[in-house]
């Protein structure tokens, strides 16, 4: 695919870095030198120089017959421009970073695509709803939603105690015959081994699993993993930014007990004004004599969105040093993903992989409606369409020539979430959710074109 990247700021990095890896056809444009350099040096990519709002510049970087076309610098304004001046001059997929959710929230309403704007995401609204479900499924250090819970992914690390370890993945199936879920990624303990399970896969305490399950399914996840839903009611939220403001609003709005610790004196008024069901406190949330003084011991989860992943990772440690239960801290630099469990961290989230997950859709082959890649391992979850040309319609699981290194999670149909095996006929019409390895991928998709 013939790429063009507007903003070589952290989230057209990131994303230029993984389409890169790709062997996609990258071009990156951005007015700073120093940016496009790096990026130039570190990247098999084509860099321009210039204002992407210039129609010289854009056809400098062959807009026309672009395959897709994002737009993702730090401005609203310049971004939505970028994408309606790139498919009048011949793009043929565009998609605009933004940082007001209402345009989201009405984007069917406004008619973006009437502009020439095909999708628009938000990295702050991701991370948002990231964090919420992560409170809502509060035992688990990973998830994602497809269909709106239809089915779900959840990971977690097996303790000692989880009826699973010690036995394969055909025996638990065998103990256990009427579970709604299916494990569909690995993660050795130590290792940065990702492997996807099958029949004599065995289950070892440490191991870092991600299962797919339906709505039923999470709660027998919860028995029998020995994990505890933890009753979350009260939450702090450290940083008053785009992510802090939009998870507060979020969490009070669903009734939970939102304090909301911002260091700047005019922000912190400005959200107290803002936000009436939050409890926002001016201060410095690096200071645990103001943690204490406002109680963090009584806090079931902490949420950490300063703009500064030591401060957040530093704060997140304090807290659970306070033994609050779930502890959330939004990261920038990749390589901390390894640590967070060792460190004692739940949950580390990254807006830039969020964004680029979101994205990444829409480079892969065959109808994809959604997609996410595991944190800190070397996986996709991806949903497919099924249609009447797809060479897995009308087939069942067991006679689908699919890798050893990807397997079929489940399948959303009319609505319903269903835990697929290998006797199930997949039909036109079916969402079917695959969790695959990278040197797998292409395979996959031409089972679903």
């Amino acid at each position: 695919m013939k790429i063009i990247i507007a903003g070589a700021g952290e989230v057209g990095f990131h994303l230029a870095k993984l389409l890169s890896f790709e062997s996609q056809d990258i071009t990156l444009i951005d007015n700073n030198k120093v940016n496009l350099e790096y990026a130039d040096t570190h990247l098999d990519i084509r860099t321009v120089k210039g204002d992407a709002t210039s129609i010289k510049v854009l056809n400098d970087a062959q807009i026309k017959g672009a395959d897709l076309v994002v737009s993702v610098t730090s401005s609203e304004t310049t971004n939505i421009t970028i994408c309606v001046l790139a498919k009048q001059l011949g793009a043929n997929r565009t998609i605009a970073r933004i940082s007001n959710t209402e345009f989201i929230e009405n984007k069917d309403e406004l008619g973006f695509v009437k502009f020439g704007i095909d999708e628009l995401i938000s990295p702050e609204s991701l991370a948002a709803k990231e964090i919420e479900l992560l409170i809502n499924q509060s035992a688990f250090n990973d998830t994602f939603q497809f269909d709106d819970g239809k089915l779900t992914m959840v990971g977690f690390k097996l303790s000692k105690n989880a009826p699973f370890v010690g036995k394969s993945v055909k025996e638990a199936a065998s103990i256990f015959p009427k579970l709604h879920f299916i494990p569909i990624a690995i993660q050795r303990f130590g290792t940065q081994y990702t492997l996807i399970p099958r029949g004599d896969t065995q289950f070892r305490e440490g191991d870092q699993v991600y299962f797919i399950t339906t709505e039923d399914g999470v709660q027998e996840l919860y028995k029998l993993t020995g994990k505890v839903k933890q009753e979350i009611k009260n939450v702090m939220i450290l940083g008053g930014s785009k992510i802090g403001r939009h998870t507060a609003m979020v969490l009070s709005a669903a009734k939970f007990n939102v304090k909301l610790v911002e260091k700047d004196h005019d922000k912190a008024f400005e959200l107290a004004d803002e936000m009436s069901r939050v409890l926002v406190i001016k201060g410095d949330g690096r200071n645990v004599g103001l943690l204490e003084e406002e109680n963090i011991h009584d806090m079931d989860a902490f949420i950490a969105v300063t703009g500064n992943s030591e401060t957040n990772i530093m704060s997140c440690l304090v807290a659970k040093s306070k033994s609050v239960k779930k502890t959330i801290s939004l990261v920038e630099n990749m390589d901390y993903f390894q640590l967070s469990h060792s460190i004692g961290i739940n949950t580390l989230i990254n807006k830039k992989l969020l964004a680029a997950n979101n994205i990444f859709r829409y480079v892969r082959k065959g109808e994809v409606v959604a997609m996410t890649k595991l944190n800190n391992m070397n996986a996709e979850l991806l949903e497919f369409i099924v249609n009447h040309n797809s060479k897995v319609c009308n087939k069942k699981i067991a006679d689908i020539d699919l890798p050893r290194s990807a397997i079929i999670g489940g399948v959303v149909r009319q609505g319903e979430g269903i835990i697929a095996l290998g006797d199930f006929l997949i039909k036109e019409g079916d969402r079917v959710v695959v969790c695959s390895l990278p040197r797998s991928i292409h395979k996959v998709e031409k089972l679903f074109l």
